[in-house]
């Protein structure tokens, strides 16, 4: 009994400590909220059913925004350019194949007003990570290509929601 006792008390005093440093999980908190103005959006994008698309409009929603269906029915509209990948040898292994690669994925957006004044200019966010290859497992390397990139385009709805929270923010009265 004493043992469990032990126990319970340190894991409690775990998460007292954990809590009082402000841990927070990634993805919550109050940074990826945008003042109520911001929280009726349209999405303005030459590729509405993209995956790039559909993880802007579910990363947005789950910080507040409710997407219009219509241009006129939002506040703001967010103007979604194009999804840009590129990847780029880092490392070349003895045999002069690629040994590690650099994956990018940017696209750019602004966000109009709903007279079509722009409040917020052109800006570039992007992604960057790096993966091993190995040219013996071509197969598998395709699909973890496939799983990073999905990854990383989760990553620049998050980053486009974080920069939109702050611009909102700094420009709120």
């Amino acid at each position: 009994m004493p043992g469990r006792l032990a126990g319970f008390t340190l894991t409690l005093v775990a998460a007292c400590l954990v809590a009082a440093c402000g841990f927070q999980l990634r993805g919550t908190g109050s940074e990826t909220l945008v003042p109520d103005a911001w929280k009726s959006m349209y999405l303005d994008t030459d590729n509405p059913n993209g995956e790039l698309s559909r993880e802007v409009r579910s990363s947005f929603a789950a910080s507040g925004v409710v997407w219009a269906e219509e241009r006129e029915e939002a506040t703001y509209r967010l103007v979604l350019g194009a999804e840009r990948f590129s990847q780029r040898n880092l490392s070349v292994s003895a045999d002069a194949r690629a040994a590690e690669i650099e994956l990018t994925l940017s696209a750019q957006f602004s966000v109009q007003d709903d007279r079509g004044k722009r409040v917020m200019p052109p800006t570039q966010a992007s992604v960057v990570q790096q993966m091993e290859n190995d040219p013996s497992n071509v197969v598998g390397k395709a699909e973890e290509l496939r799983i990073i990139r999905s990854e990383m385009r989760v990553e620049l709805a998050r980053q486009m929601m974080r920069r939109i929270g702050f611009f909102a923010a700094s420009t709120a009265p």
